[in-house]
């Protein structure tokens, strides 16, 4: 493609944060950045410059960021970054306290409320202190099952001003999901509404707290959320008070913020939990504040004053990851329960009213409603909108073409990567740069990627490979919990290529400095020996109308691999010969003969993690007649009965 979907004005790029970061570099380092790739050079060439400057030009705040910025750096892991700070997370993300939006939530079409700087201060005062009246210190695990709503970011904030632990999964979570999270760390509160909203309807989950909480023997108290109904019966439920009762003793006031080392865990985020029990991923507050203050200002261009929106659960990464544009000064916009309720425009809806200006979302909403039909470009006047952000998978070309075609013309179109692992994005969005079709624009500020061989030899670009950082950034977790000798956290990420993070992804260096992501490593397919990332099988596909979504894994059959590609059809159709024709076709057509399925096999689902992720390996346990370790991982475990002894697979 010779010419890019889109480049920012002349007056844009003047505008932008990382412009007017880029000039402060200048002066204050007597360096010359005349670009966003001058700029990235410089940001991993002089890591310590780097970060220094995105504390100050940020504003963020401490009582002492102490003398160094980084020891052990050429330890990964091990190095520490600013290991003299003293600071406290909330503070940095509670820095005004005045009437204008700090929260705006819709719960489907049954809910909509607004919360002021203001008053999410007060909430956060009156609940640190109920919290600590509780016996509550630094390094005690808070856990929550709940929507994204308001109460949830202020239990939050109240947790990490004193010091505390966050965890959260979302309401939808199974008991066995929950247990096999929160019974790794034990809490000693627990957070949850009574129930939530999802697809026009009300679910229930009192009945499975009762059974939650009689397996969490460090619990002392249940903090109920009410969210579908005001008066819940809580019997059945030792310890349980309802939100307004825990903090009605208390008054606002001052927050008193417990300053903590820049490495303190804040979070406990968990793996997909697919292979196995999931793994406690703890991650310390200095580098998701400044990694993620990086993200929402350089790379997506988040002001004060814009209104952010990200349509996450609590259960995923994003959720922390938008919260923390309270740092930046922007407004957040929650949405909680389906994306398609009322009606598959509910989202675009939002933006309109709520003048969203930062609109996130992932890769498979976007492919749903361009498969759907909507042209939210003819409907709605998303004038606000400056960027559309994706993630969760990644995000094909065909997807790129519907957003400027169907959304918005003059829009950023900001596709990222990273993952749970580090809280932030190896590879994201650059405001000032063009958007090339089907491309991750660049590498992460500071984020020292490449991408390597099987002997661990940078590739040149356009050849696919191994993701890797080879330098350490602020967000590598402090650690996984109890995991006393480290060594499943060395396991996790350094164990292939030493003193190297080894991130699972297949991935290519485009020729514009971006990268294209073909798909995990770890599902990547290997039929004689060459080795396919599934994302390459699914763009051919799920171009064709027939097939609504698919999902591809290698079987092991005849001491090699052979692709099997699983297809949902779209209402009504069946998959015959001449439909198995075209999808190959297609598939050779456009990748190669080594990526054409050996079987296409029609199913009626396709599991999911609760986050949205297809579960490519576990699909491949069951072909393979493996166990599934843990499908309460899964937001539909039922799927996965779809795919046990098929007869297909046994020739």
């Amino acid at each position: 493609m010779s010419e890019p979907l889109w480049r920012p004005s002349p007056q844009r790029i003047a505008e932008s944060s990382v412009t007017r970061f880029m000039e402060e570099a200048e002066n204050d380092w007597g360096v010359t950045l005349d670009s966003f790739e001058d700029l990235y050079g410089w940001s991993v060439a002089e890591k310590e410059k780097f970060w220094q400057s995105l504390r100050d030009y940020a504003g963020l705040t401490a009582e002492s960021w102490g003398d160094a910025v980084l020891v052990d750096g050429d330890k990964m892991p091990g190095a520490r970054w600013f290991p003299g700070a003293k600071f406290n997370f909330a503070q940095n993300l509670l820095r005004r306290r005045d009437d204008t939006d700090a929260i705006v939530f819709w719960g489907e079409d049954k809910v909509k409320r607004r919360m002021s700087r203001a008053e999410l201060y007060d909430q956060v005062s009156v609940m640190a202190q109920a919290l600590r009246a509780a016996g509550i210190k630094p390094g005690d695990r808070i856990a929550a099952m709940v929507p994204n709503m308001p109460e949830t970011v202020a239990a939050m904030l109240a947790a990490t001003s004193i010091g505390a632990i966050w965890s959260s999964c979302s309401p939808d979570f199974g008991v066995q999901g929950v247990l096999d999270r929160f019974g790794q760390i034990e809490p000693r509160i627990l957070f949850a509404a009574e129930g939530y909203h999802y697809n026009g309807k009300s679910h229930d989950v009192l009945g499975k707290l009762r059974e939650i909480t009689a397996q969490l023997p460090s619990l002392e108290h249940t903090v109920i959320i009410p969210y579908t109904r005001m008066k819940p019966d809580l019997s059945g439920l030792p310890g349980a008070v309802l939100w307004g009762d825990f903090t009605t003793v208390f008054t606002p006031g001052e927050i008193e913020y417990e300053m903590v080392a820049f490495d303190h865990p804040i979070y406990i985020l968990y793996s997909s939990g697919t292979t196995g029990v999931p793994k406690c991923i703890v991650h310390g507050g200095g580098g998701a504040l400044f990694q993620h203050v990086k993200e929402h200002q350089l790379h997506g261009d988040i002001r004060p004053g814009d209104r952010v929106f990200y349509f996450t659960t609590c259960g995923w990464m994003m959720w922390n990851w938008l919260v923390t544009a309270l740092a930046s000064e922007a407004t957040l916009i929650l949405y909680d329960g389906s994306p398609f309720h009322p009606g598959p425009e509910i989202l675009f809806d939002y933006a309109d009213a709520e003048k969203i200006t930062f609109f996130g979302t992932s890769a498979k909403f976007i492919d749903a409603v361009k498969k759907a039909g909507l042209e939210p470009a003819a409907t709605h006047d998303l004038s606000s909108v400056r960027a559309i952000a994706s993630t969760g998978s990644p995000l094909v070309p065909e997807s790129f073409d519907y957003v400027y075609d169907k959304v918005k013309k003059d829009v950023h179109l900001a596709s990222v990567s990273g993952g749970t692992d580090l809280l932030a994005c190896f590879v994201g969005s650059n405001p000032i740069g063009p958007v090339w079709r089907g491309e991750i624009q660049t590498r992460g500020l500071a984020m020292d990627v490449h991408v390597f061989d099987d002997e661990g030899k940078d590739l040149p670009t356009g050849e696919k490979g191994e993701l890797v950082c080879t330098t350490p950034f602020p967000s590598m977790p402090v650690g996984f919990w109890n995991d006393p000798d480290g060594s499943k956290y060395h396991d996790a990420y350094y164990d292939v290529f030493p003193n190297v993070w080894r991130h699972g992804d297949w991935v290519a260096l485009t020729e514009h400095g971006g990268m294209i992501i073909y798909g995990r490593s770890d599902a990547t397919l290997n039929p004689g020996g060459v080795r396919i990332g599934t994302a390459e099988i699914y763009r051919q596909v799920e171009k064709l109308e027939e097939v609504v979504e698919s999902i591809v894994v290698g079987q092991t059959w005849d001491n090699d691999t052979r692709v099997v590609l699983f297809t949902v059809l779209r209402p009504g159709m069946t998959l015959d010969d001449a439909l198995i024709a075209k999808i190959r076709k297609q598939i050779k057509d456009n990748c190669s003969p080594r990526h054409i399925p050996a079987k296409v096999i029609q199913v009626a689902d396709i599991p999911r993690t609760k986050s949205g992720k297809i579960t490519e390996l576990a699909v491949r346990d069951v072909i393979e007649g493996r166990p599934v370790k843990n499908k309460e991982a899964l937001a539909n475990a039922e799927a996965l009965d779809l795919y046990k002894d098929l007869p297909q697979l046994r020739d």
